[in-house]
């Protein structure tokens, strides 16, 4: 446990690439496997099922610290992390739990038990005999909300490094659920096996990158291809053995909740395995996202929710063909695989993202221009001989979407961060014009300059009207511009409409709250996007 403490301590402390790859190379090479994979599991992003509830957490370090529980609210909203307040208002220092991470978890925090008061008993032993930063690590398990500030690329590129083996394997071992033991570290960290791919897990998907500067700055355009960039759920389709398994970019099987793609898979060549985007789909264009909204996280959808939200699945990239792992291929050797399995009225349920047709910038940017028209995001630009990599590697894919929307709204409310932003109001409300009203209709967090967040932070502490619990009522007077990417019907929000990714663009010093815009204004977006 000492030395997970040291790992975390050492990432925590700085900001520099080169110091966390060195730190978690120094971990994965001293700690034993049974430590380490519960290390990559934390890394991974992986969250246990709450052991606790997190109000009773409160209660009990209340209580021991002697304090109501107001105190401690307000102390949690100060310093914006739940398991930094409970660990700093528990009293005392303890001498250390001289356990293992393996220990602490498997044996202690996994059978702490369903019953309150026999769990409040378990958790002061620990937290007795815990240092501060160790109650602050238990803390952060028990709570679910690990952030260790380390990219999973950097992670695999550590483990590669200590088992002298390429990234892109660790980064393809990691994948999909992740057993924290000591085979499953051993076997993460082992030499690579002729036909290790052949098995139920998906590859590591290839991102784009947003487009910086002007496309022409990419060269000849008869080097690239584009298509639409559709807005859905990227996932990835997997046909290997006899079983089909669809899983998202979170690395989650959700094939139960898409059961109409599970079954035209089984059309497909075994060892099949396909990169693309599931989209509500009628009368062959795409729905608004929030229609898809409807089928996310519902298991065994009803056959009535099929019929009113029909789903395809777009494919962008083939990755294997009959158990060939076709990734080192060029872009257009791979699609070539894929469109002779479709076109057919045998796979109603696939559609192939279809090159567009230009040839200049020029023409592709007046092809983008009609891009909200046809309910996409823009267009992705993919270098024709470009392999398929993992993660975000910069150069051979690009994301040019269109311009976002822009409204100048006033806040309203605020609330504090978390992390890296405690103790600063940084989580806007924003409102609209509606006649003499201010009407809600999108909350931000984004956007601002370091600079720019104090700035704002001292507005909010000088003109807070009123107080309810976390959330400040602040005077409307300062006035934001926000961005956002589409804007549809809700009946969820207090405005009747929903923004898609909100952000703020700039403030606006020079406009006061009668110079914003309307919630017409925003209602007449919609026949835009």
């Amino acid at each position: 446990m000492q030395r997970f403490c040291e790992l975390f301590s050492r990432l925590d402390q700085t900001r520099k690439t080169s110091e966390k790859l060195e730190a978690l190379r120094d971990y994965f090479r001293a700690a034993p496997a049974e430590d380490a994979a519960w290390a990559v599991y934390v890394l991974k992003g992986e969250k246990m099922r709450r052991l606790v509830k997190s109000h009773l957490l409160r209660a009990w370090v209340a209580e021991e610290a002697g304090i109501p529980i107001w105190l401690l609210e307000a102390s949690y909203a100060e310093a914006g992390d739940l398991a930094e307040t409970l660990a700093g208002l528990w009293p005392g220092e303890g001498p250390g739990l001289g356990m293992s991470l393996r220990d602490l978890i498997e044996t202690h925090l996994l059978h702490l038990g369903a019953d309150p008061a026999v769990q409040q008993v378990r958790l002061r032993e620990i937290w007795s005999k815990g240092t501060r930063n160790e109650r602050f690590l238990v803390n952060k398990i028990l709570t679910g909300g690990f952030r260790m500030g380390v990219a999973r690329a950097l992670t695999a590129r550590a483990l590669a490094e200590v088992a002298g083996i390429e990234p892109a394997l660790v980064e393809h071992r990691l994948m999909g659920d992740w057993e924290p033991t000591a085979a499953s570290m051993n076997a993460l960290m082992a030499p690579e096996a002729e036909g290790e791919g052949d098995v139920n897990r998906p590859y590591p998907f290839f991102l784009a990158s947003p487009l910086a500067g002007e496309v022409s700055d990419l060269g000849e355009a008869s080097d690239w291809q584009a298509e639409w960039k559709w807005d859905g759920i990227r996932a990835q389709l997997i046909v290997r053995g006899g079983e089909v398994m669809l899983w998202s970019r979170g690395e989650e099987v959700i094939s139960d909740g898409f059961p109409e793609i599970v079954e035209g898979a089984r059309l497909l060549p075994d060892g099949t395995v396909l990169d693309g985007e599931l989209l509500a789909w009628r009368d062959e264009a795409a729905l608004p996202f929030g229609e898809l909204q409807r089928r996310i996280n519902r298991r065994n959808p009803s056959a009535k929710l099929r019929r009113e939200v029909p789903v395809v699945f777009m494919v962008y990239d083939c990755m294997e063909v009959h158990g060939v792992d076709l990734r080192a291929m060029p872009l257009y050797a791979r699609t070539g695989q894929a469109v002779p399995m479709f076109g057919t009225e045998d796979t109603p349920v696939f559609r192939v993202s279809e090159p567009l047709d230009f040839r200049s910038w020029g023409e592709l940017g007046a092809l983008r221009e009609q891009a909200r028209a046809r309910g996409v995001e823009g267009v992705m630009l993919k270098r024709l001989d470009s392999p398929y990599r993992a993660g975000r590697k910069r150069g051979d894919w690009w994301k040019w979407k269109v311009e976002p929307f822009v409204l100048d709204a006033v806040m309203v409310y605020a609330q504090a961060g978390h992390g890296r932003r405690a103790g600063l109001y940084t989580d806007y409300t924003f409102a609209l014009r509606d006649g003499e009203a201010l009407v809600p209709f999108a909350k931000a967090y984004s956007g601002l300059t370091d600079a720019e967040m104090k700035e704002v932070d001292a507005f909010i502490r000088k003109h807070t009207l009123e107080k309810h619990g976390p959330v400040r009522v602040v005077a409307p007077e300062m006035v934001f511009e926000v961005v956002f990417e589409g804007v549809q019907v809700s009946k969820r929000h207090k405005c009747g409409l929903a923004v898609r990714f909100p952000r703020v663009s700039r403030l606006r010093p020079d406009k006061r709250v009668g110079d914003i815009d309307t919630l017409d204004a925003l209602r007449a977006l919609m026949s835009e996007a």
